[in-house]
């Protein structure tokens, strides 16, 4: 009953499906919520064994902050705010999604204000998501 952990499971290590969220041919979202950009895609996830349908990445670029404990503060502040905030995201319809966040600001920021832009950003996430699945096209499969 680890509804809060994050393991192996969690973590999108594949390099190609790495390749294929920052590819500009397939249909991969990107949204903004300062400081952090996300960037989510469903496509392609069907093919893999999915044993958790959630998996993301974390990347803070070294252009946008120098120093490695810096980068490494704001990646267990990113990683913080979307292990609590994933429980309620995984009962909205995000199933099979593949996310990376992406760190865009300057220097380091307080947890509050990136909570706050995973808070939105997984909202945003999961508005396209339910757009994808909705009865019209489920009805439109059966015929």
């Amino acid at each position: 009953m680890k509804t809060y952990g994050l393991g192996k499971s969690h973590k999108l290590c594949s390099q190609t499906a790495i390749d294929r969220l920052f590819s500009q041919a397939n249909g991969c979202r990107s949204a903004l919520a300062y400081p952090l950009r996300a960037v989510w895609s469903a496509e392609g996830v069907r093919r893999r064994e999915a044993d958790e349908p959630l998996k993301f990445m974390i990347s803070v670029p070294k252009k946008k902050v120098r120093k490695a404990v810096d980068r490494v503060l704001m990646r267990r502040r990113i990683r913080e705010a979307y292990r609590l905030r994933r429980p309620a995201a995984a009962t909205e319809p995000l199933a099979a999604t593949d996310i990376v966040f992406v760190y865009v600001a300057q220097g380091t920021e307080p947890y509050a204000r990136v909570d706050g832009a995973m808070k939105r950003l997984l909202k945003k996430i999961a508005v396209p998501a339910a757009e994808t699945h909705s009865p019209d096209d489920a009805a439109a499969g059966q015929q």
